[in-house]
């Protein structure tokens, strides 16, 4: 996959070194290595010494391949999370999912969700994330899905987002991507969908 300057490809296909290197060793995504959404909130704080262990089990595993990543050249320049909603069990318990998603049966495969992105700040403001959002549901299509939720923040209704609240995507790089908006649970958070094979 490909997107202006960027490569973009699942990231079971590369080292996980280059999954770490987007990740990187300070902040939120080192901490959370992106499973925030896949344990239940009772077993989170036990789970935290084992996170990034789980990130390279599931990476290493071709069929749960949890997410893609961007390339500026031979750099790792971005991370994006996109999964059958299925396999993310805290999804279940979200607000914002059970007041804005059209599609409440969250054990079907056919709904994907964008849950993630991972940027970091060095390449930051060029696009990746909105590249990422593409090629993830062009990923999701190839894999069966036939709608891709994501559950964006939209920083107009705040006086000050900051980049940890953003790390689920803004309304408008969602929308650049080419999906729609279909609720607003609450004034700043907001459910995107793009219907795949239309």
């Amino acid at each position: 996959m490909a997107d202006a300057e960027f490569r973009i490809v699942p990231a079971h296909t590369v080292p996980f070194a280059d999954v770490e290197a987007v990740f990187g060793t300070r902040g939120d995504p080192a901490t959370c290595w992106c499973q925030w959404f896949k344990i239940p909130g009772s077993d989170w704080r036990e789970s935290v010494p084992e996170l990034r262990a789980r990130l390279a089990d599931q990476v290493a595993d071709a069929s749960t391949d949890p997410g893609l990543i961007a390339y500026d050249g031979d750099a790792p320049v971005g991370w994006v999370a996109i999964e059958p909603r299925s396999r993310l069990p805290r999804l279940r318990t979200s607000r914002i999912v059970a007041d804005g998603s059209a599609h409440p049966d969250l054990g079907d495969e056919g709904v994907w969700a964008l849950t993630c992105f991972v940027v970091p700040r060095a390449h930051r403001r060029r696009g990746i994330a909105g590249a990422l959002a593409r090629a993830a549901a062009e990923h999701a299509e190839a894999h069966g899905a036939r709608i891709v939720e994501g559950y964006a923040v939209d920083p107009s209704t705040k006086s000050r987002a900051s980049a940890a609240e953003l790390f689920v995507g803004t309304v408008s790089m969602f929308i650049a991507a080419g999906f729609d908006e279909v609720a607003r649970p609450t004034p700043t958070r907001v459910v995107m969908q793009r219907r795949l094979g239309e």
